[in-house]
């Protein structure tokens, strides 16, 4: 499973953990998905779908 919202393409995000002595290390942040039946093409389909998307009502 690739870790991508199948509707917006939100995917995961890459920065800095910041320790009190400010030093770096790298970090990743994954989206919220959750499986949801999506109305694709005529057909019902189960996707990954992101929080934002389930909130806004962008899938039918």
């Amino acid at each position: 499973m690739s870790r991508k919202c199948e509707i917006c393409g939100k995917g995961p995000m890459v920065g800095n953990s910041i320790s009190h002595s400010h030093r770096k290390t790298k970090r990743r942040t994954l989206p919220n998905l959750h499986k949801a039946k999506v109305l694709i093409s005529g057909k019902i389909k189960t996707a990954w779908v992101c929080t934002d998307c389930l909130k806004k009502h962008k899938i039918t």
